[in-house]
This record gives structure tokens, sequence and C-alpha cells, in this order.
């Protein structure tokens, strides 16, 4: 009876803990809006400006008023910057 315990304690812990890597491997990380770093027709969303209200309709690389998701934290090391410039 306690070989059987051991056993099965043993099998609930290492089940409990694949589920858990697992869902921990899918938790995607912090991310931030990033403009200025989109390639043409690679944006995530709307301009800024109103030039276009989907993704993926950016016209030309790196237009300040497109913007793409980036991990957090990461936007200035790719020349970005956190907020679309002041006016239309």
């Amino acid at each position: 009876m306690n070989k059987k315990l051991i056993v099965s304690t043993t099998l609930a812990s290492a089940l409990a803990f694949a589920v858990g890597h697992a869902q921990a491997a899918d938790a995607k990380p912090a991310q931030e809006k990033c403009f200025g770093v989109a390639k043409a027709g690679q944006n995530d969303c709307a301009a800024e400006n109103g030039s276009h209200s989907c993704a993926g309709q950016a016209k030309a690389d790196n237009d300040a008023h497109d913007w793409k998701y980036v991990a957090k934290g990461t936007c200035d090391k790719l020349g970005g910057k956190s907020a679309p410039p002041a006016g239309k």
C-alpha cells in the first residue's frame, strides 16, 4: 500500500509539473505599441493619423504614424517611439 501511494504521488506531481510548464510556455511577454518601426504592409492596426483604418495597410516603411506591437522595453532599441508624433 505504501508503494502505491508513493507511485501515485510521483505521477501526480509529474503531471502537474508538465501542465504548469506548458501553460507558462504559452504566456506572451508584455507588449507595447511602437510607432515608426512597421514595414510597409506589416502594421498591426490603424494609422494614428487616420490615413488608413486596418492592419497591413501601411504604405511606407517606418512611417511615424504606423505601429507594431513589440516586447515591452524594446521600442527604443528598434528606433521607434512609444507615442505617435504630435498632430495629424
